[in-house]
């Protein structure tokens, strides 16, 4: 099997995952995963789809991500391992839609606007 990079977005995060045959070891960054994600919610999150798809320990996941934070990230890659996961096997494709895996999730910060404090806050309005 020859590597493809499936890219998964969120917010401002980008996460770029690489699929191979092996034994389930997860690595982000150049790092094990337990440390780039100490949040046992975000790890959950990266492995959900391994565990709908019941391939866990299966396959060997590369994940190169940045931007945004952590909780960002995790659903960044949890789209990245969704889409990549399709690609090996289309039968897999329903049960991950059904979870809601394969949706990019489109919402974004609001830019902040000229003349005010944040994006919809207001400067105080003073009267007299």
């Amino acid at each position: 099997m020859t590597d493809q990079i499936f890219v998964g977005r969120r917010k401002t995060s980008v996460a770029r995952v690489i699929l191979r045959n092996g034994n389930g070891k997860i690595t982000v960054n150049g790092n094990e995963f337990e440390k780039a994600f100490p949040q046992l919610l975000s790890r959950e999150d990266i492995t959900n789809p391994f565990k709908v798809t019941n391939t866990s320990g299966q396959y060997d996941v590369f994940i190169n991500v940045n931007g945004g934070g952590t909780t960002g990230q995790a659903q960044a890659i949890r789209l990245g391992i969704a889409r990549g996961l399709i690609s090996l096997n289309p039968d897999y494709r329903p049960a991950l839609k059904a979870e809601g895996f394969l949706t990019r999730d489109p919402r974004m910060v609001e830019r902040k606007k000229y003349g005010q404090a944040k994006a919809r806050k207001r400067f105080q309005f003073s009267k007299r």
